[in-house]
């Protein structure tokens, strides 16, 4: 028997079991335009509760969004004829810089900045008591994908969260919005709109809701993801909320494979 055949042999004899690297990890997300640029008054009430969630014993990963300026980058770049992975390139400094100052904010509670060449050794950062900070960026940079009729890349930080959780085996990513969760229309503008507490993923694509609150690839992946199975989307806002959802609540709105 060829090498090849005995290999393949070993393989469907012991069927290929990925290992979830640390699933109790809790990835969250903090909005940039949803959070983040509204500033202290909606920034430090979130941090309060994740510091309280470290000390509760719970091991968080805090990913951070761009905001209102990454969007100013998208538009000025796109009406420059930049490619998609050029432009997905300059947006990612973006929430890089939010993640700085996240860092910063939770330095003396053990915040510690990263970059994506530092993600394997979060298993000793948390050891070391800390809370990573990083961009929620994922790294594709020039590699991004197009999309046809956009040149905005279609992975922001909403996918960075989602891969983030996939890759460490965390099944539900978490994200720190400013609304409830998701609505049958955008309830800023529709004030008719019907929050929705619980839906597929499959569900969601159907209805094919005019805004989304979290980018629609990341509804599109989730069917596909062997570890992350739920998204969480919960009103960082209202006072409580994050530190239930980072203990596991099913508050805000869940989506669901």
């Amino acid at each position: 028997m060829s090498e090849r055949r005995v290999i393949s042999s070993a393989l469907t004899a012991n069927e290929y079991r990925p290992v979830a690297v640390m699933p109790e990890v809790r990835v969250v997300k903090i909005g940039g335009q949803s959070i983040m640029d509204r500033g202290r008054a909606a920034l430090f009430p979130i941090l309060d509760e994740i510091i309280e969630a470290r000390k509760r014993g719970i091991q968080v990963v805090v990913l951070a969004g761009g905001g209102t300026r990454a969007r100013h980058i998208y538009t000025i770049a796109s009406e420059l004829d930049m490619p998609t992975g050029v432009i997905a390139t300059l947006g990612k400094y973006i929430p890089m810089q939010n993640a700085r100052m996240l860092q910063m904010l939770l330095a003396k509670h053990g915040g510690l900045f990263i970059l994506p060449d530092d993600f394997e050794k979060l298993p000793l950062y948390m050891q070391m008591n800390t809370i990573p900070v990083m961009s929620g960026m994922p790294p594709f940079g020039y590699w991004e994908k197009h999309e046809a009729g956009s040149r905005i890349p279609p992975h922001r930080t909403d996918a960075g969260v989602f891969l983030s959780c996939e890759f460490l085996g965390v099944r539900r990513a978490i994200f720190i919005k400013d609304e409830d969760g998701l609505y049958t229309d955008d309830p800023k503008k529709n004030p008719s709109a019907t929050h929705i507490p619980r839906i597929t993923a499959k569900e969601l694509a159907q209805r094919d809701l005019p805004d989304l609150v979290v980018e629609r690839v990341v509804v599109e992946y989730l069917p596909r993801a062997r570890w992350c199975k739920e998204l969480q989307i919960v009103n960082g806002l209202k006072k409580g909320q994050v530190l239930a959802a980072l203990q596991g609540q099913d508050v805000g709105t869940i989506v669901t494979v």
